[in-house]
């Protein structure tokens, strides 16, 4: 078997979406993306292709290692996401070629469904009663981000509404309901840990990216500081990247995001890693159906796995979207990712790929982490 073309696709609202062909009449589907840089890796997916065309797409590691360890640059969030829809795709075609899951060659299923988490709002109190159809469908889990720019330093005011805000949510949705509190990496270590002291008592879930990614030690400092536990890795790319999270216990839920972290096997090897560290992984996925999809895979055959981000469950670009039950998602057991993309479709779903990530600014008019 042999790849003949590597054909992309701008899906809005800001997704990127990779059709693998092959000359014996398969396709696999992957999503390399970088949210508000689909152009740019695009670009990567195609010059990646002068690699791939006419080689066998289930030699899936060995092209892995060709691509990421062939060039003297390695890494990045363009490169390695381009790298990581590639893999999904020919993992979607070794799937597909043998008439099983890409989890059945991983191992197999550890579970019989696998646990999601939806997201709620916070701007007014009357939101959170509307996202709480989340609880009556069943989902015994959520994610909520409690503020936007955050100054380096913020006073009383400012960190007793963010906790009546957590109260206010916690209100709605009982004790039963886990529910994880986003940071986005926009506070400083000082007001990461005087946050989480207000939120203890409300005991979330976890505390996702309460610093940004590039100091670990900083991070560590924060998950000393707090019983809450703290989560990590939409930002991290590879084995190598998360290795130093873990060493230094800066995290006790890792968060690779299977379109930007190297793929399928890839997070299957950071979650190995966790699994000797006494760490779980929770799949970042704010991705389409696709990537989505990729997550289960994982999911499915990942002993320390705790819970599925996702925010699309494929209505409206594949022909069978996933069905939620009680909060769970069956193991998929379709061949190779197990998903069935509507081209047609697709087709209307189509632009330009221009999509840019909205800006924060503080009250004087600088930048604020987004």
């Amino acid at each position: 078997m042999k790849i003949t073309a590597l054909q992309t696709f701008f899906v809005k609202p800001r997704w990127l979406f990779l059709k693998m062909h092959t000359d014996q009449g398969l396709v696999g589907w992957g999503e390399p993306v970088v949210e508000g840089w689909s152009q740019s890796v695009a670009a990567a997916v195609r010059e990646m292709g002068r690699h791939l065309i006419g080689k066998d797409p289930r030699r899936v590691e060995h092209h892995w290692q060709a691509i990421y360890r062939g060039g003297f640059y390695q890494g990045g969030p363009v490169l390695t996401s381009a790298l990581s829809g590639i893999e999904q795709a020919m993992w979607d075609v070794k799937g597909k070629a043998l008439g099983v899951p890409v989890h059945d060659l991983l191992g197999g299923a550890v579970r019989d469904r696998i646990r999601l988490y939806g997201h709620v709002g916070w701007s007014r109190r009357e939101d959170y009663f509307k996202d709480a159809d989340l609880a009556s469908r069943g989902f015994t889990a959520v994610k909520t981000s409690l503020f936007e720019a955050v100054r380096f330093v913020e006073g009383k005011a400012f960190v007793d509404e963010v906790a009546a805000r957590m109260a206010a949510l916690r209100d709605t949705f009982g004790d039963a309901v886990d529910i994880a509190v986003d940071f986005h990496g926009r506070v400083s270590p000082p007001m990461a840990i005087r946050l989480a002291a207000a939120l203890e008592p409300y005991q979330p879930m976890f505390i996702e990216e309460p610093v940004l990614p590039g100091n670990v030690d900083a991070l560590a400092r924060v998950a000393r500081s707090t019983t809450i536990p703290i989560a990590t890795g939409e930002r991290l790319y590879t084995k190598w990247a998360f290795r130093e999270v873990l060493e230094k216990g800066a995290a006790a839920i890792l968060q690779p995001d299977l379109s930007h972290a190297g793929g399928i096997l890839e997070v299957r090897k950071i979650a190995a890693m966790a699994e000797a560290h006494y760490a779980a992984i929770a799949p970042h996925c704010p991705l389409g159906p696709i990537s989505l999809a990729a997550c289960l895979q994982v999911d499915a055959c990942t002993p320390n796995f705790l819970c599925q981000e996702q925010v699309n469950l494929g209505d409206g670009y594949l022909k069978e979207p996933f069905v939620v039950r009680d909060g769970y998602i069956a193991v998929p057991t379709g061949p190779g990712l197990g998903v069935e993309v509507d081209e047609e479709a697709l087709a209307e779903k189509l632009y330009d790929g221009s999509w840019e990530n909205p800006r924060l600014w503080h009250e004087d008019g600088s930048v604020a982490d987004w």
